[in-house]
């Protein structure tokens, strides 16, 4: 129902095919009714909306506190499974982490069966949230991740005489959990759940923190793995006074044949790297689900990004050239790393030139992003968005892990009492992985917070203001030209003058508007910037940083870590708290270059 003395808004529609009235001018707008004197108390419906949101936000406070509890009482579990606490065996963390995932199984079929049931009723969607490019990369490691869960089969076969019967049910139960979360992810990863929210907000936040415990035993296992071929080539380096005590949990009875359970154990530490990114792109889908749970949807309208393989010839070739580079240096350091002490320091001055060369080209090209978007006046994306934030915070925080291992290695070198040439080499590579970190963390940051680029065939014309009863329509010069949405309208078009930002004047007062206005565009901006040229460029830095991100997850992902082989840190820090640091920051500097890798992708589709 509308105010007496107004119409409903006249279609775009209806205003294109409206005759021209021949009217100049347009009518005046009737002044805003002042409130009601003397009326303090609050609308009604601002009242309800109050009290509604109370128990939203406790059952909020009250799942979250659940999951942390979860979660904390199974990271201690591992503790204690990984310093070999009495009474504590590895039976024991499996049965924890197959009952979570037995659980959830539960809590997702229900919500599918529900979901299924009302597949008629019309659902909100977050339009931000589960890409389908995010969703194709975690069906891709969830298919691997599959694959290792057959291999743990496998190797329980092998030693089935000496192993619990846990270590059975838990591959199958997570190959199943896998492929079941898998499809939910698929279907049901924009949700935006307005029914059942309390019970909902359970179900999901236990999701989550299930996912991140099998991450965080992934890490544990891979990490185990790490250190015990670290202590074996830590001698080679001539650090003997450091002790090589193996923390070895091999089973203690013979496999049969022993051939095939050899290649399976190896196989299954090569396969861990896409569990663990599995694992962690779950956990993160699962807690924008939960953070869209009751959420109430602003009028902000998402355009739909695209992928386009255009332009993009030197970023690609410059991206594939580091990749192909980081493959080799990857094997020749595997091969030549804890060979001998003269072949260990050759193979880490050649991961560091390699580094120190890659990490250059990345932080100029970020940094030449940074600059055309700082000259760019083009608007800000501030409408709210659980995906976007959460992207942003991982950023930050997963950088911080490699942060922190290179102000050790920079202190070490500057507080060690003898330094080998080979660690000299450490010192510019841990600088600019500050650098370059947070370089690309604001170059991603801008882009993911610009609106999308409109394309020059699209054409939004612009509503009529309605007002006491008379509409007018748009003039003829305007519907030639096309209107378009925003301040500045696409290269090659005119830019149809505005009152107040929605309605067209004569032809003469478009010259005199004109001539008034000046140029379009900024003025002293590069001429690049108004043209094609500036998305080509960016794209070129995008698909560029993509390429580096995922080479340089390559060389920590699969064994080539100097932060464990340099030594030096190992003498000044001591052994044991050097390793703890590094067990600790290496998952999430590892996680930070996947996810950077996928914000990049994002960013390349946006512009």
């Amino acid at each position: 129902m509308m105010p007496e003395g107004q119409r409903e808004p006249v279609s775009p529609r209806a205003a294109l095919s409206a005759p021209d009235t021949g009217s100049s001018e347009p009518t005046a707008c009737p002044p805003p009714q002042p409130p009601t004197p003397g009326s303090t108390e609050p609308p009604a419906p601002w009242r309800g909306s109050v009290r509604a949101s109370v128990p939203q936000k406790l059952a909020e406070a009250l799942s979250s506190q659940y999951g942390l509890n979860v979660f904390v009482a199974g990271l201690l579990l591992l503790l204690a499974w990984a310093v070999h606490a009495s009474g504590v065996g590895k039976s024991d963390l499996l049965c924890f982490l197959t009952a979570l995932m037995l659980l959830q199984l539960l809590w997702m079929l229900w919500y599918v069966g529900r979901s299924a049931a009302h597949r008629r009723l019309i659902r909100l969607k977050d339009t931000h949230a589960g890409a389908r490019w995010l969703r194709g990369s975690i069906t891709l490691f969830a298919v691997i991740t599959v694959i290792l869960g057959c291999l743990k089969i496998g190797y329980f076969i092998g030693f089935s005489e000496c192993l619990s019967a846990a270590e059975g049910v838990f591959p199958v139960t997570h190959a199943v959990h896998t492929l079941l979360q898998v499809y939910f992810l698929w279907g049901h990863a924009k949700d935006i759940i307005q029914s059942f929210k309390t019970l909902e907000r359970f179900g999901v936040i236990h999701s989550v923190f299930t996912n991140l415990l099998l991450w965080a035993n992934s890490v544990l296992n891979e990490s185990k793995h790490q250190l015990n071929e670290h202590k074996e080539r830590l001698i080679t380096l001539g650090f003997g006074n450091i002790t090589i005590e193996l923390d070895d949990h091999t089973p203690p009875c013979n496999c049969t044949p022993p051939t095939l359970c050899s290649a399976i154990s190896h196989g299954i530490y090569y396969l861990y790297p896409f569990n663990i990114e599995y694992q962690i792109l779950a956990s993160t889908m699962l807690y924008v689900l939960w953070k869209n749970v009751g959420r109430k949807m602003d009028s902000h309208q998402y355009q739909k990004i695209q992928f386009k393989f255009r332009g993009v010839a030197v970023g690609s070739a410059l991206g594939l050239a580091v990749l192909a580079a980081t493959i080799g240096v990857v094997v020749v350091y595997l091969i030549q790393i804890g060979r001998s002490k003269s072949k260990s320091e050759s193979a880490l001055i050649m991961f560091y030139l390699y580094a120190i060369a890659v990490l250059i080209l990345m932080g100029a090209g970020g940094l030449v992003g940074i600059l055309i978007y700082r000259l760019d006046e083009q608007s800000l994306d501030e409408s709210k968005n659980p995906a976007r934030k959460l992207d942003t915070d991982l950023l930050v925080g997963t950088a911080s892990g490699s942060w922190l291992l290179s102000w050790g290695s920079i202190l070490a070198i500057l507080c060690a009492e003898a330094r080998p040439l080979y660690t000299w080499y450490n010192l510019p590579y841990s600088i600019l992985v500050i650098a370059e970190k947070s370089i690309q963390n604001l170059f991603i940051i801008e882009a993911t917070h610009r609106q999308p680029d409109v394309s020059e065939d699209i054409r939004t014309v612009r509503v009529v203001t309605v007002c006491n009863g008379s509409g007018t329509s748009l003039a003829p010069s305007c519907l030639k030209s096309g209107a378009v949405t925003g301040d500045v309208a696409p290269q090659g078009s005119e830019t149809p003058p505005a009152v107040n930002g929605n309605m067209c004047l004569r032809e003469g007062d478009d010259k005199e508007e004109r001539s008034r206005e000046g140029p379009p565009g900024p003025a002293g901006h590069p001429r690049f910037l108004q043209s094609n040229t500036k998305g080509r460029v960016l794209r070129n830095i995008a698909a560029f940083l993509f390429l580096c991100n995922i080479s340089l997850w390559i060389p920590p992902a699969f064994g080539c870590r100097p932060e464990y082989d340099n030594g030096l840190e190992e003498i000044v820090f001591g052994f044991e708290p050097w390793i703890i640091l590094v067990n600790l920051a290496m998952p999430f500097s590892i996680f930070y270059r996947m996810h950077a890798a996928a914000s990049l992708f994002e960013v390349y589709c946006k512009i």
